[in-house]
C-alpha cells in the first residue's frame, strides 16, 4: 500500500538544516497493523502527518497504492487524501458547536455525499458504536473515551483504507485506553482497513503486528 523511497524532510534554521526525518526506507502493506515509536522528537507524528498528507515540503519518494505522490500536484494529493485517508487525533478535534451526528456527517459532506446518504452511515456508525442515545450531546457533554471514540468513527466515516492515529488514547486513562486499542484491532482484522499509529505505550503498540522505531529522524527497527 505505501512504499517510502529516501524520504526526508528538513526544517531551514538560522543554524543550519534541520532533519526531522533522514533517509527514511519503509513499505507498508495494505492490511498491516503498524505502531510508530522512539522518543520525543524522534520524527514520529512528522511521518504520520507526511503518510497524512498534511505535510508537503519533504524530499524523496512516496507511493500510495502505486501512485507516485511525489509527482502529484497539491489538488491532486487533496483528491487522494479525501478519498483513501482518516486521521485520529490525541486531542479528538471535534467540532464543539456540532452535535455528535453532525461531527459524523462532516467527513462526508467534504466528500459530496448525498445527504440521505449522509444521514443513513451516521446512524449505521452511531449504532455501531453504541451512541444512539448521544447523537444529539455536543463533545463538552461526553467523556474524554467517549469524544475519541467519535473521533474514530468520525475517521471510519468515508470507509477509509489508511487510517492514521496520532496518539489516540494520549488524554484517557488505562481503561478508556484499552477500549480504543481493543476496537482498532477489531477494524484491522475484519475490515482490514490498514492502521498506523503513532505511541509512546509499548503496552498499546503491542496491539498492533509490527512496530517501526524511529530515533534523531532515522529508522532504528523495523
Amino acid at each position: 500500500m505505501i512504499s517510502l523511497r529516501h524520504l526526508s524532510r528538513v526544517y531551514p534554521l538560522k543554524s543550519g538544516p534541520y532533519y526531522a526525518l533522514r533517509n527514511i526506507n519503509l513499505e507498508i502493506a495494505e492490511g498491516d497493523f503498524v505502531s510508530i515509536m522512539g522518543p520525543s522528537g524522534s520524527g514520529k507524528s512528522t511521518l504520520l502527518h507526511i503518510l497524512g498528507l498534511h505535510d508537503s515540503a519533504w524530499e524523496g519518494e512516496y507511493r500510495f497504492q502505486d501512485v507516485a505522490v511525489h509527482q502529484l500536484a497539491k489538488p491532486a494529493r487533496s483528491e487522494l487524501q479525501k478519498r483513501n485517508i482518516g486521521f485520529i487525533f490525541q486531542a479528538y478535534h471535534l467540532i464543539d458547536d456540532l452535535t455528535v451526528a453532525e461531527n459524523l456527517e462532516v467527513p462526508l459532506s467534504y466528500r459530496n455525499v448525498p445527504r440521505k446518504e449522509r444521514q443513513s452511515v451516521v446512524c449505521d456508525l452511531l449504532d455501531r458504536f453504541q451512541m444512539v442515545g448521544k447523537r444529539d450531546l455536543f463533545p463538552s457533554q461526553l467523556s474524554g473515551g467517549q469524544q475519541q471514540l467519535v473521533g474514530v468513527a468520525r475517521a471510519l466515516a468515508a470507509k477509509p483504507k489508511l487510517l492514521l492515529a496520532d496518539e489516540p488514547t494520549g488524554n484517557l486513562h488505562s481503561d478508556q485506553a484499552k477500549v480504543i486499542m481493543e476496537l482498532f484491532q477489531k477494524l484491522n482484522r475484519e475490515s482490514g482497513v490498514t492502521i498506523v499509529q503513532v505511541t509512546h505505550s509499548a503496552e498499546n503498540a503491542a496491539f498492533g503486528s509490527r512496530i517501526i522505531r524511529l530515533a534523531d529522524g532515522m529508522m532504528v527497527g523495523n
